[in-house]
């Protein structure tokens, strides 16, 4: 099956699949962190291979979409719980989904592209990595409209990686009140 599908296959997508399994690499080292800085700089990385396979995959609003969340990561680590600047990104996601739109498979991008936005700009730490957690999701749903293998090993990833590293969080935080205690 993988034999077929690989022959089958063009360059531009073997190519979209590569930007995408690099991602993947970056996503993993980013989430594992439990330093937000250094989260949110390898998101950029990341973001910038998403924005290529899902242009090399010729899903327009997903690419733009991340886009935007390059954007929104560098905006968010200077000018975090801005809600002038959070709602101006909000506003630009959607004018941006309206420019690009060709039908519904490309809503799981949208609120991906929302839910993303709202969560890094509102929160931070566990509470934070919840709502990525959220957008995670609907990365991965749109992956598979993309047709993205590695997006959605990336995405999928991402979900797990965050559970792991808010459990991480929730433990550094029981230590530090049980060493306050004693």
């Amino acid at each position: 099956m993988f034999e077929t599908l690989v022959s089958d296959a063009s360059p531009r997508w073997i190519a979209g699949q590569i930007a995408g399994f690099i991602a993947l690499a970056l996503f993993i080292a980013g989430f594992a962190n439990k330093d937000d800085r250094k989260l949110l700089l390898i998101l950029v990385a990341a973001n910038i291979a998403i924005v290529l396979q899902f242009a090399l995959l010729e899903s327009w609003v997903a690419s733009a979409m991340t886009c935007i969340v390059i954007l929104r990561i560098m905006l968010a680590r200077k000018y975090h719980r801005n809600l002038h600047i959070m709602v101006g990104l909000l506003v630009l996601t959607l004018l941006t989904a309206l420019i690009t739109w060709r039908d519904w498979s490309d809503a799981p991008a949208l609120v991906a592209g929302l839910v993303g936005t709202i969560g890094m700009f509102a929160f931070k730490g566990s509470i934070m990595r919840w709502w990525l957690f959220c957008a995670a999701f609907f990365w991965v749903l749109s992956n598979i409209v993309a047709g993205s293998i590695g997006g959605i090993l990336a995405e999928s990833l991402v979900m797990a990686i965050n559970l792991v590293t808010i459990w991480r969080i929730a433990l550094d935080k029981r230590r530090l009140v049980t060493r306050t205690d004693t």
